[in-house]
């Protein structure tokens, strides 16, 4: 069984499905420390042709709390101004009327934390691709959270009974493959290698967030997309 193990992040960029796609079961790493102008709460979307950073507020932003401990702010104006920019910025794009309703109503439901509404990205954007990879939302699940790094990954995998761990390429100088090997466990690095595509016939963006995709590329062209990738070893 192929294993992988990502935090939740808003709408992540086109590799992260890429991932999600490659193995049997995605855990969501929602019980480790916040990452402060990270991904957790922030991504880029396409603004006048050119990468424009959108950041969803959060209270009391800390690297001392969990993921799914930082709850959203209290102040909900910030949806409406999000809205409008994701508007703004793709209501000439092909898919803008078939994706924009489904982004507006993820937004405008109520989360507990930032956890819970990038669950909600994640989980649309597999069940729209049709992906049969089965999530876990919680990895508070499996109770090792007195372990830290890859020795609560490798817990992880051997309560999963997994033989393969993939991680993504900017992972790999964590990993121990010997540590994985000692336990049968094969490990793996997916580097992204998508070709571009049209956005609005301007020099095409990379990495941007899976917003963008969406936007641009039906879900045949899509699911072609998912496909663009390698995996490495690093032994």
């Amino acid at each position: 069984m192929k294993l992988a193990i990502m935090q939740p992040y808003f709408f992540p960029y086109i590799g992260y499905f890429q991932l999600i796609q490659c193995v049997d079961k995605f855990v969501v790493y929602d019980d480790v420390n916040y990452i402060k102008k990270g991904w957790i709460n922030r991504n880029r979307v396409l603004v006048n042709g050119a990468p424009a950073l959108i950041t969803i507020p959060v209270k009391n932003a800390s690297q001392n709390r969990l993921i799914n401990e930082t709850e959203l702010a209290s102040d909900r104006g910030w949806i409406p101004r999000f809205l409008k920019t994701l508007e703004q910025a793709y209501k000439k794009a092909p898919l803008f009327p078939a994706i924009f309703p489904n982004i507006e109503a993820i937004l405008l439901a109520d989360y507990a934390n930032i956890a819970e509404l990038n669950w909600a990205t994640i989980r649309f954007v597999c069940n729209y691709l049709d992906l049969q990879t089965e999530l876990v939302p919680n990895s508070g699940d499996y109770a090792n959270k007195h372990l830290k790094a890859q020795h609560r990954i490798l817990d992880i995998c051997l309560q999963e009974q997994a033989s393969t761990y993939i991680n993504p390429i900017g992972g790999m100088e964590i990993y121990d493959h010997t540590l994985f090997e000692q336990h049968q466990i094969a490990l793996y690095f997916l580097k992204a290698t998508p070709t571009p595509y049209n956005q609005f016939g301007n020099e095409f963006q990379a990495n941007l967030s899976m917003l963008d995709a969406l936007m641009f590329l039906d879900k045949a062209a899509l699911t072609a997309k998912l496909k663009e990738f390698q995996l490495i070893s690093n032994k």
